[in-house]
């Protein structure tokens, strides 16, 4: 398996402990700390619930760092998603591919190999990464407004890899009907 080592340098304050990366503080848990909580809540909350929750969530903050990092590289349009996908591929959520990107309309399409979630759920026979809808969203929907146009999108998952039938997740985003 080949690393992807971080081009950005993790930093740790000596005096708070506070990990860095990209001008963010981070936390650094295992995975299955991090899903193990997920399922949790997703068996309180039930998956639908708990979806539109974290939709939202993502949403605000996908939008939030894509505006930071956008500024800071000095990146826009396309080349603003593309550094998204990679930095979230990097910090193991699994990898996130581009099939299609046309920001001026509004549309992409995503494909998730190596999910986090599937590598803790297993085969479960339904979509489990939920949580990067509203990323993909609130990246796309910064991105657009960036450039001056005014739609909105909705991101959905069309297939998991911890669907039987399914070897990768695919998301699509296209612009928002209720607009």
């Amino acid at each position: 398996m080949a690393a992807h080592a971080p081009e950005v340098p993790i930093s740790v304050d000596d005096q708070t402990g506070v990990w860095t990366t990209d001008s963010l503080p981070m936390l650094y848990v295992p995975r299955h700390f991090f899903i193990n909580n997920h399922m949790a809540i997703e068996a309180e909350l039930g998956a639908e619930r708990y979806a539109e929750i974290l939709y939202q969530a993502g949403y605000k903050s996908a939008w939030h760092w894509c505006e930071k990092e956008a500024e800071a590289h000095g990146l826009s349009g396309a080349a603003v998603f593309e550094h998204y996908m990679k930095r979230i591929s990097q910090r193991g959520w699994g990898l996130f591919i581009i099939e299609q990107l046309d920001v001026d309309n509004g549309h992409a399409r995503v494909r998730l190999e190596h999910s986090a979630f599937v590598y803790q759920y297993g085969k479960v026979n339904r979509k489990v990464d939920y949580m990067f809808t509203g990323w993909f969203a609130g990246a796309l929907d910064q991105i657009a407004e960036t450039a001056g146009y005014r739609f909105r999108t909705r991101a959905i998952q069309l297939q998991s890899a911890a669907e039987d039938d399914c070897d990768y997740g695919i998301f699509e985003v296209r612009p928002d009907s209720a607009d």
